[in-house]
Parts: C-alpha cells; structure tokens; sequence
C-alpha cells in the first residue's frame, strides 16, 4: 500500500562555504550566497558565486553550487543537465565512489551524495545505493545533518529494492546519531541559552521531525518483513507522532489489510483527508493516485475483481491528470528528464497501475485487455519472469475459447452432437470434431509481434525460464505450486513475502528481483519455474511440438517438492505427447491412476497472482485462485480422467475391450454431468466398433455412459471394477478422442 514519502535531500544540496583556509573575504561572500540561496533568492546567489569564482577558480566545488543554484533557479527542471555537469565535474577531478578508501577522499562526498540524489530520481536505485554505502563507511567527519540525509536516503532506497533488514538496521543507526546530536546540542545551549533559544526551538523541532520519520520508515521495513507485533508497536508511535496525516493513516490502513482486516483498511483510507496534500509537485506524490489504487488492491484481495478494476482505472485517471499537470506527456520529455521538476520524476506510476489492472483483468476473464496492460508494463519491467509467465496466461485463455465451458456438458448433446441431416431412412447424426491440435493460432505473421497468440505465449515462457536463475543454484526449498502474490507499492510495496525476513542481511541477496512486485524468495523462485514448465507444455501441445512438450513435461516432474495439481498435469500432458509421438506404452505408464495422490494447487498464501504494485500493499488473495471448472475438484475425479485417457490410449492401440473397462471404472467415480464429451464420443466408438449400433445411439441420446444397465444385457461387465490401470492421457487430449472419433 501506498504511503506518503518524504524525501527532503534536495536541501542538503545546498554550497558548503565554511572551507578550512577559506580568506575571510570568501567567506563572507560565501556565506551571502548561501543566505540568498536559502531565501529562495537564486539569482543573487547566482551572482555571488560567480564572483566568489573570479577570487578562487580552482575550487570546483563553487562551480558544483553555482549549478546547483541554476538548477533551483530553473525550477528544477534540467535534471539531466545537472547530472552531466557533476559528471564532469567527477572527471575533473579525477575521481570516482570507487577511489574512495581513506578520509582523506571525503571532501568529494557532497560532490558523491549529489550524483546520489539524481540517480535516486531517475530511479537508478542500484547506483545509488552503491555510492550511498560508500559514503556511510565514513559518517563520522560529516556533521549531523549530512550524515542523516546519507542515512535517510540509504534507507529508503533500501526500501524501494526490498531489503528491510538493513533499511532497519540503518534506522537504528540514526537513532543513535539523533540522540547524540541531542545531547551534544543541550550541552551547548546551556552556555547560551539567551543567545540561542530561537535556534533550540528549531533544532528540537528538526529532531522531532526526523524521529517521526523514522517510526513511518519502521513501519514501511516492518510490513514488508510481515512482521505484525513490532510493526502494531510502531503504528502506535507514528499515530502519536504524525497524528491522523494521511501517510499516517494510509500506513495503518496497510497494516491492517496485511491482517486481513479489509474493512477496517478502507474506512482508515476514506478517513484520510487527501486534499490537504501538498501535491505531487511538491512532494513528488499522487496521494489521490495512490488512494484509489490501494482500494482497488484491497478490493483484489476481498476477490470483488470488478470493483477493484473500476479503482485501479480511477488511479489510472489520476496518474495521467497529474502527468498532465507535470508536463510528463508522450512527447519524450519523461526519457529526457527536461522539462519536469527532479522531485517530480517519481510521481508517474502509470506501468505500476497498468501491471496492476492487468492483474486484475485476468482474473476478470477479459484475457485480451489483460494483454494490452501487461505488454505496455513488460517494456518497463522486462526482467520480472512472473510478468512473462502472466502474458502467456493471457494468450492461454484468449486462445482457449469456450471448450472448457462445453467440456462440462451444459446443454445436455453440446459439444457431442454437431447437427443432424436427412429424414427417415437417410436420417445422419454428424459428431462435432474435437480437434484442436496443430491448430495455427497466427496466421502469416512474425511469432515475435506481440499479439495474444499460442506463437507469442511460447516466447514469453522461454523469456521467463531464461530469467529465473539455474536450477543447480537454488536449494530446491519449493513448496506448493505456481506462486504468483499481487502486490500494491508505491515505490515502496512489499507484502508479498509471506513470512517474517529471517532478519540476516545475506538472505535479501538471494532473492530475485521481479519488480514492480516484491523480490521472489527461493523457493517462491522454484515454484514459478514448476508453473513455466507446465504452461511451456501446455502450449507446446496446442501448436503440436510434441518433443518440445515432452521435454517441458519431463523437466516438470522432475522438480522437487513439485505440488499434486502440477504432478497431475505433467502426467497428462507427457502422456498426450507420447501418444501423439506413437510412443503408447510410454503413455501408458504416465496415465496410471495410481500416479494421482493429490489435485491441490498448493499456493501458500504469499503465493497468488503476483500483480498489483504501487503502495506498500501486496494483496495476496486470502480466499485463493479459484478453481477452475474444467479442474478436477478431488483425487478421485483426477483419477477417473486418468482411467479416460488411458481408455483413449488403450483404445488407440486397438485394445477396444481394456479401454471399455477404463471407461467403465472411469463412469462410474463421476457424477454423469462431470463425463466429458471426448469420454462420451470414445463410448460411441467402441460400440461402434462391437457392432453394437443402436447401444452408440443411445448413448448419444442420453448423453450418458453405461446405458446397459438400462437394457437387459447383462450389467456384469459394466459393473465389474476394473484393476488401477496405468496413466492416463493430458486434459487437453482432443487428439487421441478426435482419432477414435473418426475411424
């Protein structure tokens, strides 16, 4: 969920004019400048570095200022231009972070924190961080107010790349320098405490400000580390310190969305008073953007998807007015970084909100809009595997049609009896085909353009699997299936990790970054791959490479701790493939009943559809995916689509009496409604082929299985259970019915 950050180091850019050795007439120039400077006077200011540049022109840092001071002057609008200049200035002096070892190099730091703000917002968060760690190494000759910018610019970029231990740990850090200063500050004042009352006033109120902000940045470090008892204790000292401000009650609105208190979150939401916000050119914030994306992320995790996709498009609305507003247009000026206010660049969050609404969308069953949102995301955030997982899922459904939907027998003949020609003796019953494989899903076209095709879903998987880390690395900790966790920030979300952070530091390297969503744990990691493999499989099979399919199938069952629905599935798709291949005693062994012991989709809570980001909520859908209809619902439908698939398969190699008695067995663990029509058709059949033509006819008019127990022949061999075969053949396995259909 979404909290208000205040990011104030813009102030610490200020010139630095009391230099050791300075004359005296510099420093007072000197400290003119500065004084006009923070009067908002930049164009004196201007004028007195320039002339403090006239008495001293090899001191870089008045030139540093004197950019810094044209900078303000331009409304802070010329970031990239700032930023080649303190390049160059870095050049000039021939040094980089890296050089710095000793501290004899810290003179430069103002120079390093700087470059330090740029990146920060240009969202270069990595360089960032790495010039902020080197400068921490050397707090100690700084003063108190730039060694807590350095702190307070480390902890949150901590926070935006999902390392709350040692944003906690740098907290704890400042705390100590806070308390310091304190005391050193007391013990001044009591030598002059006529002289400096004024100045006591303002510095206890700058302590107080700065102890506010740490307990908000406790809270942002807490939820992430889903660690609710000590994030419940700093709640209460940011409520006593902040009050009822809206990034007060937007943190506990968070909170108590993490607990499941989805009602209570939105009542904190519409109790925050929005308007007082001071905008988004001030702050660098949407805070009403930010407010209709956490209902919609709360309204996700209640599973009201269609409420939640009406917030996220009213956050959409907001973001592109303030972007407006901004004059962050499409003319390119955001690529440029000209024209905006630097504090301002990290307002846009349209590809959080489009990932977001993507999410939802595919949760919806609108596939297709789904795979506009998601693609305009993916060119922002490219290496996130999941992202690539969710547009294949897209292509899956668009491509899917209602085959499910007829598969569960709505009507009582669809999707079995095609039409119905002639009259009397010459009457025909034409069966509707069941094929579907080897379809060509685009037509003449480039695989690679991004249309929501069988053709562009296999590439967005082969991305995804290429992005996940190898195999051999990972300590194979996976638990249940696919994982997916949507999640809500704003720049700072992190809900998705379910448990508790063990607290060590070495732990967040390991994680995957899968931005704008919370970074994927190792076993969250190996689970995304199970769910890879079988969408891999699954559509190797619908464009008909069957070896590429039997290798994904292969590679699926092979994976450790792999959960029972995946199992299932990498059964039925390897022996689809193996059939297809002629390769029917291979078949025969992957469609044992026996090889189903469980149909769960083991997605432990912190594991659903990873979507949703922007505002430090991670909306994990507490109720889960639901199941979908065409899945069987217990291990004994499971099983009876094995025992299907293998009459399908025994049937193939002409084994017309073991595929009867696997039909049979198969009937008889279902409720009628469940049979699917291919299991129907294959009854149809093998009467046929018995000779037995009024018994297939009536087997299509009743739409049922076993109509012998109807008519007088003897039940005996109907009744009788059949042995636990071996396997049974993929869901998707039209091709093996299609064929007995047909001869």
């Amino acid at each position: 969920m979404a909290e208000n950050m205040t990011l104030e180091q813009n102030e610490t850019k200020h010139e630095n004019p009391s230099s050791l050795g300075m004359p005296d007439q510099e420093k007072v120039i000197a400290a003119n400048a500065l004084d006009a400077f923070t009067a908002g006077k930049y164009e004196e200011s201007i004028k007195h570095l320039e002339h403090l540049q006239e008495l001293n022109k090899d001191d870089y840092k008045i030139a540093m200022n004197k950019a810094i001071a044209d900078f303000y002057k331009g409304g802070q609008s010329t970031t990239g231009t700032l930023k080649q200049t303190l390049m160059a200035m870095k050049n000039k002096v021939h040094t980089s972070v890296e050089d710095i070892d000793g501290l004899d190099d810290v003179e430069n730091s103002l120079l390093y924190y700087n470059q330090a703000i740029i990146h920060y917002h240009m969202r270069q968060y990595s360089e960032a961080i790495s010039i902020g760690e080197k400068l921490y190494q050397f707090l100690e000759p700084f003063g108190m107010l730039f060694a807590q910018a350095v702190c307070f610019l480390l902890v949150d970029l901590y926070l935006l790349t999902f390392q709350p231990e040692k944003a906690l740990h740098l907290l704890a850090v400042l705390e100590k320098l806070t308390v310091q200063g304190g005391n050193k500050n007391s013990k001044g004042e009591n030598a002059n405490i006529s002289k400096d009352g004024a100045q006591k006033a303002e510095f206890v109120a700058m302590i107080e400000a700065a102890k506010s902000k740490m307990h908000q940045y406790k809270v942002r470090a807490y939820i992430q580390m889903k660690s609710s008892k000590a994030c419940k204790r700093e709640i209460k000292s940011v409520m006593n310190t902040a009050g009822n401000a809206a990034p007060s009650l937007f943190l506990k609105s968070n909170f108590e969305y993490l607990r499941g208190n989805y009602r209570k979150a939105v009542k904190l939401l519409n109790s925050s008073n929005i308007a007082e916000h001071p905008g988004a050119i001030k702050t660098g914030e949407c805070v009403r953007c930010m407010f209709w994306n956490n209902l919609g992320c709360i309204h996700f995790a209640m599973g009201k998807h269609n409420l939640g996709i009406f917030y996220f498009k009213k956050a959409l609305q907001e973001n592109d007015h303030t972007c407006a507003q901004l004059g962050d247009g499409s003319n390119g000026q955001s690529k440029k970084f000209t024209g905006i206010p630097m504090c301002a660049l990290l307002a846009n969050k349209r590809y959080e909100l489009l990932y977001n609404c993507g999410i939802q969308l595919l949760h919806i069953g609108r596939p297709l809009a789904a795979f506009e949102c998601l693609m305009e995301a993916v060119q922002v955030y490219h290496s996130n595997p999941r992202l690539w997982l969710r547009l294949a899922e897209c292509c899956i459904a668009a491509n899917k049609g209602n085959s499910e939907q007829e598969s569960k027998g709505l009507p009582s003949k669809k999707g079995i009896v095609q039409s119905i020609v002639g009259q009397g003796y010459h009457r025909k019953i034409v069966l509707a085909s069941q094929s579907t494989q080897n379809t060509i899903y685009s037509e003449g076209q480039s695989a690679a353009i991004p249309v929501a095709s069988m053709e562009f879903a296999a590439i967005c998987l082969r991305n995804g699997l290429l992005l996940l880390p190898e195999h051999q690395q990972q300590d194979a900790k996976t638990e249940n299936g696919s994982k997916t966790s949507s999640q809500s920030g704003s720049t700072e979300s992190g809900s998705e990790n379910s448990d508790a952070c063990s607290g060590k530091g070495q732990e967040t390297d390991k994680f995957l970054s899968a931005a704008p969503s919370s970074p994927l744990r190792k076993q969250e990691v190996e689970n995304l791959r199970c769910s890879i493999l079988a969408c891999s499989a699954y559509v190797a099979l619908a464009l008909g490479d069957n070896l590429m399919a039997l290798n994904h199938a292969e590679k699926l069952l092979h994976q450790t701790k792999l959960s029972g629905s995946l199992k299932f599935l990498g059964h039925l798709y390897a022996a689809e493939a193996l059939i297809s291949m002629d390769r029917i005693s291979d078949a025969i062994g992957h469609l044992n009943p026996d090889n189903v012991t469980d149909v769960s989709l083991g997605v432990a809570p912190s594991e659903q559809d990873q979507g949703l980001d922007k505002g430090d909520l991670d909306p994990v859908e507490s109720s889960g995916k639901q199941t979908p209809l065409c899945y069987p619902s217990s291990v004994s439908s499971a099983r009876a689509m094995m025992l299907f698939n293998l009459g399908s398969a025994y049937c193939v190699r002409s084994e017309y009496e073991k595929a009867r008695k696997c039909l049979h067995q198969a009937a008889s663990m279902v409720n009628t409604k469940e049979i699917p029509p291919e299991a129907i058709l294959l009854g149809v059949y093998l009467e046929l082929q018995n000779g037995n033509t009024q018994l297939a006819l009536q087997i299509i008019k009743r739409n049922q299985l076993l109509p012998s127990t109807l008519s007088t022949p003897p039940p005996d061999t109907r009744k009788k259970p059949v042995q636990s075969f071996q396997p049974v053949q993929p869901i998707q396995m039209p091709s093996s019915f299609t064929q007995v259909q047909r001869k």
